[in-house]
């Protein structure tokens, strides 16, 4: 399996439990494994929902500034990895 950083979290939001992710490389599309890592954050998750602008949107490219709904805590600045299998 390969990781390659697609973004950085820039905001998050408790109550929805939501990560505002800046895209800065490659997409992100629906059901894609990201992994959220920071200095006290470390976990994978599969993208179940993700936003822009208040729109549901399946795939993400470089720019796009997104609401990806998330199960624990991410910190601003966490770094967004995108996991692929190895082929």
């Amino acid at each position: 399996m390969t990781e390659e950083q697609v973004g950085v979290v820039v905001k998050f939001f408790a109550k929805p439990s939501v990560a505002a992710i800046e895209v800065t490389a490659g997409s992100i599309e629906r059901g894609d494994t990201l992994r959220y890592k920071g200095h006290t954050t470390d976990f994978t998750e599969k993208v179940g929902s993700m936003e822009l602008d208040n729109q549901p949107i399946e795939e993400a490219k470089v720019g796009d500034l997104i609401g990806v709904k998330v199960k624990e805590r991410v910190r601003e600045n966490d770094l967004i990895y995108k996991i692929t299998e190895a082929s």
